[in-house]
């Protein structure tokens, strides 16, 4: 997956003065706060070398996570077309630009943000090039929101890791309560990642929330021991990018988990999705699927099931599955 041009040119102009070795050091520092998940009360992006850093090294991949997530979002829901966002640590704009190359009717959207850095860089990024209403608001969303209108989408993506577990419930409470009608949350795809979705996932779902994606039930989550519900996007690294971690690959993977929930009920259709890479042999496929009744599973496909054998032997890690239970036979 490629960052949109215009992003990827403000990004390059973002950083054209800044000298190499500063900005290696500085994403070395921001990749071992996220790393080693950081609760030590400081920004990761508190000040504009940071933020740079940012934009070259962990932005792509974000980008990534939170596109595919709003793309899974968007295939259960074919309706929803949001007009409003509502960010809620938002850097400098990761998720307004997901959404906005998703969903170019967005009209407006209120951005919040701790660091002035971050809100300052978002602003540059996207003033020539997203004709969106913006309202960048400088908050603490652990302290309250700075905004109670509510939004047709509101997002929060890689917050949680940040905070300390006491934070969580309470801000679930608040981007809940300004939803009008769907939530998503990305987290990265860790095992302690997953555990912060599936408790967020639990919280909503006792509100009444209607589970969008990835899950194709509202059911408790089946996975059991050492399991853990994640997915993947291979990202292009730029030449900078490259440069800024000293790697030679021209692509990385992100591994993210996911949940998207809403106010409405999502299409009557609910399909298996793939939980894992598919493992292919010689005329057979077999896929770990999350079904609809709550079960998750490998399931055996070959030249036998016809259809759905050519259906899985398409299939990717995380897509949805338009199985009927016939072909699952």
């Amino acid at each position: 997956m490629n960052l949109p041009a215009p992003l990827r040119q403000a990004i390059d102009r973002a950083l054209e003065r800044t000298p190499l070795p500063a900005l290696r050091q500085a994403a070395s520092t921001l990749s071992e706060r996220y790393r080693g998940e950081v609760r030590d009360g400081r920004l990761h992006m508190a000040d504009d070398l940071a933020v740079k850093a940012y934009l070259a090294q962990r932005m792509p991949a974000t980008y990534a996570a939170i596109r595919a997530s709003l793309g899974a979002l968007a295939e259960a829901r074919p309706d929803f077309r949001p007009k409003t966002l509502l960010d809620i640590g938002a850097g400098p704009g990761t998720a307004l630009w997901a959404v906005a190359d998703l969903w170019p009717g967005l009209e407006q959207a209120v951005l919040i943000e701790a660091s002035d850095a971050a809100r300052a860089t978002g602003r540059a990024l996207a003033q020539d090039s997203l004709n969106i209403r913006t309202d960048w608001v400088k908050g603490d969303a652990t302290r309250g929101l700075p905004t109670s209108k509510p939004a047709d989408l509101v997002t929060m993506a890689y917050v949680l890791d940040e905070l300390a577990p006491s934070e969580v419930a309470p801000l679930i409470d608040r981007i809940w309560a300004v939803a009008a009608d769907a939530v998503l949350i990305v987290e990265p795809g860790t095992p302690a990642g997953w555990r912060r979705i599936l408790a967020a996932r639990m919280q909503l779902i006792k509100y009444g929330a209607q589970v969008v994606a990835p899950c194709p039930h509202d059911l408790p989550c089946r996975l059991e021991g050492s399991d853990w519900c994640h997915f993947s996007r291979r990202v292009a690294r730029s030449r900078l990018h490259r440069l800024t971690k000293d790697a030679d690959v021209p692509w990385e993977d992100e591994k993210f988990a996911y949940l998207a929930v809403s106010r409405h009920s999502r299409d009557a259709t609910r399909n298996p999705r793939v939980l894992a890479p598919p493992r292919a042999g010689s005329g057979k496929v077999s896929l770990k699927l999350c079904q609809p009744d709550g079960r998750a599973a490998e399931q055996l496909f070959t030249k036998r099931n016809g259809e759905g054998y050519k259906i899985a032997r398409r299939a990717g890690w995380g897509d949805s599955l338009q199985l009927d239970a016939d072909l699952c036979s």
